[in-house]
């Protein structure tokens, strides 16, 4: 992986991390073009530069982190049902994490879903964070585990479940966010401990290149993160389930007529 690369891969994670279309499919999918998606030191970047996603909600929502110790209990019981399924699961996970065409399958089964969730969902009675109670955040945690599967988005899945618990669109989607650093900042701490233990080394180009990763990755998320919540108020997910059809679809009609996205 060379500068160039990582600023890309920084680019669609920063774009797609808290976008219900799945950071890490795209990743996958970006990687995958490159030639550089088998390679080992990719799949640390692609999960280690969620870091600098995570400090972007930090920042944007600075007061919030800060305003109660009942706000860190609800997203401890939202993040258990990952972390116990996460450990349970790893290699199987890790390997469905190298299959495109589960990626594919995923992103337009999930297209699907996001074209009726308005819809489904549309009844809000919880407007405020404050208002969820400690079920509701361990629900929400039990969807984020779907996200489990690539393509499937982390963002998407706990969003969905929150609106399935009543909450609106934008309570919903912000408790997303939050859930989203205990969750990335575990799965970064894993995926550093298995590359370390599997004997692997960074250097000191390697890690200008995490640096470079991280730093990218902030400056995108924060725009995203801010048009995003804007942009899901007024219209909804239908335009993000049409994109997630769309490129699924495209997926798999590549790897049916033989493409072989992982040596491209």
């Amino acid at each position: 992986m060379n500068l160039i690369d990582a600023i890309i891969l920084a680019v669609i994670e920063g774009l797609t991390e808290f976008l219900p279309v799945s950071s890490t499919g795209h990743m996958i999918i970006g990687s995958s073009f490159m030639g550089i998606a088998d390679k080992d030191f990719t799949k640390l970047f692609t999960i280690v530069i969620q870091l600098g996603a995570i400090l972007s909600v930090v920042v944007l929502y600075f007061k919030r982190f800060f305003k109660s110790f009942n706000f860190y209990y609800k997203l401890i019981i939202a993040f258990i049902p990952a972390a116990i399924f996460g450990f349970l699961f790893s290699d199987y996970i890790d390997k469905l994490l190298e299959n495109p065409l589960a990626v594919a399958i995923s992103l337009l089964v999930g297209g699907i879903i996001l074209l009726f969730v308005d819809k489904w969902f549309n009844k809000p009675v919880y407007l405020e964070e404050e208002e969820i109670d400690y079920l509701t955040a361990l629900k929400i945690g039990f969807f984020q585990c779907i996200a489990m599967i690539p393509g499937v988005s982390r963002s998407g899945a706990s969003i969905v479940g929150g609106m399935s618990q009543k909450l609106s669109r934008q309570v919903a989607a912000e408790f997303s966010f939050f859930l989203a650093v205990p969750t990335m900042f575990a799965a970064t701490a894993k995926k550093l401990l298995d590359y370390f233990k599997d004997g692997n080394t960074i250097n000191s180009e390697q890690i200008k290149i995490l640096a470079v990763g991280n730093i990218v990755a902030f400056i995108v998320a924060l725009i995203a993160i801010k048009s995003f919540i804007g942009y899901l108020n007024k219209n909804g997910f239908k335009l993000f389930g049409y994109y997630r059809i769309i490129l699924g679809l495209i997926l798999i009609i590549l790897l049916v007529s033989g493409y072989d996205l992982k040596v491209v």
